[in-house]
């Protein structure tokens, strides 16, 4: 499915950067944005925590302001840019620096290796799972109480904000598919194993239904068996990627989006949108070439060597890392979440139209 990039991708990248609409810096439409996540949206949470899942060192960062920050690749994250995209003019702060009023703004509660259970990434360390980044989001919650003065000045100003989740990789990256430290794969079949994790996803999204929230998209796992670091460690019997993780993504993506629907009809006063990350990254990728393109030199985990000289092309790589996207899809992939019209992209309405969505009042 995907390899090295078509000669025409990087034509394609430009022309979705320049048609990308960008909001006016500093009047966004949405006043707080909340992140929960993995690797891929995290912007600092690990730095601090005994696990070897952190990238607060160079190259990492490299094309950043302000240098290696704890993000997962050479630049911006798509949170990131997504926060560009609606207005904001500063990136949303990591929940481990959060503080005083900044927080009343959003706070990014992702952890690099977390998943949705909390025994997934643990064979790399701590890590924060999405329960516990939902507890995280009550405290956030609390202190936004304080700031505004009441329970109720805080849900509305709450019910007002945009949610994110971009989690479930890890549940099979350092999970499912590493039996030598987890047993997921000998209790569940890939179908059960999926069920089993949108169920517990759904759960925790329903908390943060309750701490507040009205407008939340949740994004649904990317090609994983087209990683560089899959492909190296596990072999592809032929194919260009490692086709039975790609299938257990794409079960897992199937039950979420049923569950997009479920808790649509379950919750009138709240919207939720279905991002397929899946489908996004199907048209960026190449079906006749060989090797899947990574920028940095990478050690046994995956990660870059610290302080070894990346790529000079990184406009022109799909991965950064033996897992992570360069900024450039990345901006690609955030665009299309925020403008996409298409529902094989974004289910049932795009980030901005559920952005701008009015409040409800619940019944």
């Amino acid at each position: 499915m995907m390899n090295e990039i078509k000669p025409c991708l990087i034509v394609f990248i430009t022309v979705a950067i320049l048609r990308m609409k960008i909001f006016v810096v500093g009047t966004p439409i949405v006043p707080c944005y909340f992140i929960f996540g993995d690797s891929s949206v995290d912007s600092g949470n690990n730095n601090e925590l005994q696990t070897s899942a952190k990238v607060n060192y160079m190259p990492y960062g490299i094309d950043f302001p302000k240098g290696p920050t704890g993000r997962f690749t050479n630049g911006r994250t798509t949170a990131d840019l997504i926060a560009e995209g609606l207005g904001f003019e500063n990136y949303i702060p990591p929940f481990a620096t959060a503080k005083g009023v900044e927080i009343l703004k959003g706070v990014n509660y992702a952890s690099g290796s977390a998943g949705i259970l909390d025994e997934t990434g643990k064979n790399q360390g701590i890590c924060i799972s999405l329960k516990k980044q939902v507890a995280n989001h009550q405290t956030t919650v609390s202190h936004i109480v304080e700031l505004l003065g009441s329970n109720k000045l805080a849900n509305e100003h709450l019910n007002k904000c945009l949610y994110s989740f971009n989690i479930g990789s890890n549940d099979y990256i350092n999970n499912y598919f590493m039996p030598q430290f987890f047993n997921s794969s000998k209790l569940y079949t890939p179908e059960e194993y999926a069920q089993l994790l949108v169920n517990q996803f759904s759960d925790e999204i329903r908390t943060i239904y309750e701490q507040g929230a009205q407008k939340m998209y949740i994004v649904g796992v990317g090609p994983i068996g087209c990683t560089p670091n899959a492909t190296l460690y596990y072999g592809t019997n032929g194919s260009l990627c490692v086709n039975e993780m790609n299938m257990a993504a794409y079960l897992f993506n199937k039950h979420l989006r049923s569950a997009v629907d479920r808790l649509n009809k379950e919750f009138i006063d709240a919207k939720f949108v279905y991002i397929d990350q899946m489908n996004m990254m199907s048209k960026l990728s190449s079906s006749h070439t060989a090797k899947i393109t990574k920028c940095c030199e990478v050690g046994d985990n995956g990660l870059c060597v610290p302080d070894k000289s990346p790529c000079k092309n990184r406009n022109e790589v799909l991965f950064w890392d033996g897992f992570h996207l360069t900024e450039v899809v990345n901006r690609v992939t955030a665009n299309k979440t925020l403008n996409s019209m298409d529902l094989s992209e974004s289910y049932p309405i795009n980030i901005l139209q559920l952005a701008q969505l009015p409040t409800k009042n619940a019944n």
